[in-house]
C-alpha cells in the first residue's frame, strides 16, 4: 500500500450477518485531494465512512488513514481528522467561542494557543463578529461554517463532509463551497465530500467515486468517467447523467 495516500484500501469488505454493505473496495485519496464520494442511500457509503474513522472493524481487507489502521489506532486517527456532519450537533446553549474551546479543550489544545486558534478559525469563516452570539440563535448556514471551524481548531489533515450544502440558501451555498476548497487549496487538508448536489460536486472535485450496492462501480476524473460511458468528455454531459448511466446498469 502506498504511504504517501492519505486514503487507502484493499479489498475492504464489511458483511453484517449474510448481508455485504461494502464489497471488495479498493480506493486511495491522496493529499490535498476533494474526492467525491456519491453513491444512493444505503449504498455503503456510511459504512466505508465508519471504517475509515474506527468506528466499526472491517470482515476483510485493509484500510489505512494516514498510514494508520482506524480499527487498531482509532485514538489517533480521530485526532487527525475531522467530520461535518448533515446536522452537526452543537451544544445550542454555549457560544461560538465557547464551543470552539470545547472543541479545543477535547484535543489538547489549552491556553494561548487555544485562543488564537479560535480567534484566526472564526474570522477565517466570516464569524468573527458572531463570536459571542448562542449557536441557539445561527442559521443553518452559520452553523456549517462554524462546522468548517472545528476543522481548523484542531488542524485536521483529512475532512469527511457528508451533505454540507444541504438546505443553504444559493449565497450560503457558494460560501461554503468556497470554504471547502479553500480547505484544499490553501491548508493542504484532503476532503471526502458526500452529496446528492451533483452540479456542486462537479464544480470542486478533483476526483469522484460512484458507490452502488455495497460497489465501487466507478472512480476518477469527471472526464475520464465521461469518456469511458459516452466516448466525449465533460463538456458534453454534466455529472448527473454520467452518475445516472453508472446507477442504471449497475
Amino acid at each position: 500500500m502506498d504511504a504517501a495516500a492519505v486514503i487507502e484500501t484493499e479489498n475492504l469488505t464489511k458483511l453484517y450477518g449474510h448481508q455485504t454493505a461494502v464489497d471488495r473496495l479498493t480506493l486511495t485519496v491522496g493529499e490535498g485531494e476533494i474526492f467525491g464520494f456519491l453513491g444512493p442511500n444505503g449504498a455503503g457509503k456510511t459504512t466505508t465512512l465508519l471504517m475509515l474513522l474506527g468506528l466499526t472493524e472491517p470482515t476483510a481487507g485493509r484500510v489505512r488513514v494516514m498510514g494508520l489502521d482506524p480499527a487498531r489506532d482509532p485514538i489517533r486517527v480521530k485526532s487527525r481528522v475531522g467530520y461535518l456532519q448533515e446536522n452537526m450537533g452543537f451544544y445550542a446553549d454555549l457560544d461560538a467561542r465557547q464551543m470552539l474551546r470545547f472543541v479545543a479543550e477535547l484535543n489538547g489544545i489549552a491556553g494561548r494557543q487555544a485562543e488564537e486558534r479560535i480567534a484566526a478559525a472564526l474570522e477565517a469563516v466570516g464569524l468573527a463578529e458572531e463570536g459571542r452570539k448562542k449557536i441557539a440563535a445561527f442559521s443553518r448556514g452559520m452553523r456549517q461554517r462554524l462546522g468548517i471551524a472545528e476543522l481548523l481548531i484542531k488542524d485536521a489533515r483529512l475532512a469527511f463532509l457528508d451533505e454540507p450544502t444541504l438546505g443553504l440558501d444559493p449565497d450560503a451555498t457558494v460560501r461554503i463551497m468556497e470554504m471547502i476548497m479553500g480547505l484544499a487549496r490553501e491548508r493542504g487538508m484532503t476532503i471526502v465530500l458526500s452529496s446528492h448536489q451533483l452540479n456542486q460536486v462537479q464544480k470542486i472535485c478533483d476526483r469522484v467515486g460512484i458507490m452502488i450496492k455495497g460497489r465501487m462501480v466507478a472512480q476518477g476524473p469527471m472526464d475520464q468517467l465521461a469518456r469511458e460511458k459516452f466516448g466525449v468528455g465533460p463538456e458534453e454531459f454534466s455529472l448527473e447523467e454520467v452518475y445516472m448511466k453508472y446507477f442504471l446498469e449497475a
